[in-house]
């Protein structure tokens, strides 16, 4: 099989640049805008964004449903949907612009747009993912699309930490930073998606061109791998959710040093580019299922870190977060990679390859776990009696706080870890199918 060229990796990487810029610009800063900026109440600010995400993943096994319908000859299966990626970017922007109306009215927007932008991301994001398979079946260039996927998502998010948060904390006019920002993504993230579409080639295709619901939910019965790893992610997402939900009231709130985010920011940008040059490597060696475990762990110790760590220590606390950030951006690589294999072990079991669906299954466990991770800090919050206007946080909002950006992730990166024991499908096992596989073609 042709290996894949520089561009086209760099090209893939380009794609989830302009997701993060809808996705990362949410999980970080949409709370802090509700409650903050648009003066929404904390608890109905957490109960909008798990409604929001339950609604979102839905959504995605919508899309997963349409794009196993579809098939453009010339474009391919999945390419086409790219080219409307500047919808949710645009109506992202909206979602920042909530209007000075009474509180009802303000929640009742913010309901709408955030709804909107779901939808519209589904039918981008689900045919985006599903492109790893479609490129390729050789498990260090799917490492390498993960990794430039995850290098794409990094450029958004540490321009998010180095510039936005640091502003935010200024006490700048938080209103037209993230006018701004939104406006700028649009325009960017726009041109980013065309780029993906034009220059990813799709090299395996499917068993069939369009799948029918009776195949598509027999392939997901018979996917044992596809429904653990699932499992595990909407675990480990809730709890990497909470903590970046919570990492701006931590590093304003606990610690007092929002100037910390630029180096959680550089931490990140600099884990995450190693990460991506030495994960193939590391998988070929002890492969991925391995890893991925490991991963987890280490998550899991950073969260304690985070919670236990002294107000007086910030430093301690900043090796807690890096930890967490270490342990994120290896699991979230090599899930990216493990999705695709478990379209290959679906095939290998009922003869009919099932792109969409695994993915949407996949990204809507996802989804689910940034809502429930961004609602569990919100309500946290609101437990704790956490007053936006406040100079200094009562104690009960501050433990409020350290729980939410460290404790759930302990606990829920642990159990995700643990989940993966369930989880047989091997690199090896995944080769010897995937010979056979090519073989019977």
């Amino acid at each position: 099989m042709k290996r894949l060229s520089r561009l086209s990796i760099f090209g893939y990487g380009a794609g989830d640049a302009a997701n993060s810029m809808i996705i990362s610009t949410a999980n970080m800063f949409l709370l802090v805008y509700y409650t903050d900026v648009a003066g929404i109440g904390a608890a109905a600010a957490g109960t909008l964004l798990v409604v929001a995400r339950v609604f979102n993943a839905f959504t995605d096994i919508a899309a997963g449903r349409i794009v196993d319908r579809m098939h453009s000859k010339r474009w391919g299966k999945f390419r086409p949907f790219l080219m409307f990626g500047f919808i949710p970017l645009l109506l992202s922007a909206a979602v920042f612009h909530v209007p000075d109306v009474d509180a009802s009215m303000k929640l009742l927007y913010a309901y709408c747009t955030y709804a909107l932008v779901c939808l519209a991301y589904s039918l981008v994001n689900v045919p985006y993912g599903c492109l790893v398979g479609a490129m390729t079946q050789d498990p260090r260039d799917r490492a390498r699309l993960a990794g430039a996927r995850t290098i794409g998502g990094l450029s958004v998010g540490a321009t998010l930490g180095f510039f936005v948060a640091p502003l935010l904390g200024a006490g700048g006019d938080m209103q037209l930073i993230f006018s701004v920002m939104t406006l700028v993504f649009a325009v960017t993230g726009s041109a980013l998606y065309l780029f993906t579409g034009v220059v990813c080639r799709e090299q395996i295709g499917g068993s069939v061109p369009r799948i029918t619901l009776k195949q598509s939910t027999a392939a997901l019965k018979a996917n044992s791998p596809l429904v653990v790893l699932c499992v595990s992610s909407v675990l480990f997402v809730t709890g990497t959710s909470a903590t970046g939900a919570a990492q701006f009231f931590y590093l304003r709130d606990v610690l007092s040093r929002v100037d910390l985010f630029p180096v959680m920011a550089a931490a990140q940008v600099a884990i995450t580019l190693t990460l991506a040059v030495v994960m193939p490597r590391i998988v070929g060696r002890w492969g991925k299922k391995a890893v991925y475990t490991v991963g987890g762990g280490i998550g899991a110790a950073g969260g304690a870190v985070v919670f236990l760590a002294p107000a007086g220590l910030p430093w301690l606390a900043v090796a807690g977060i890096i930890l967490a950030l270490l342990s994120s951006a290896s699991v979230s690589i090599l899930t990216w990679a493990l999705i695709a294999d478990t379209v290959e072990y679906g095939e290998w079991r009922t003869g009919v390859r099932v792109q969409g669906i695994n993915y949407a299954l996949l990204a809507a466990t996802r989804k689910l776990g940034m809502g429930f991770g961004g609602g569990l800090v919100a309500f946290a919050l609101a437990w704790g009696g956490y007053a936006s206007a406040a100079p200094v946080q009562a104690d009960a909002a501050l433990l409020a706080i350290r729980a939410a950006a460290g404790l759930l992730q302990a606990v829920l990166m642990l159990a995700a870890a643990g989940i993966m024991y369930w989880y047989r499908l091997t690199d090896k096992t995944h080769a010897e199918l995937v010979a056979g596989l090519q073989a019977s073609r």
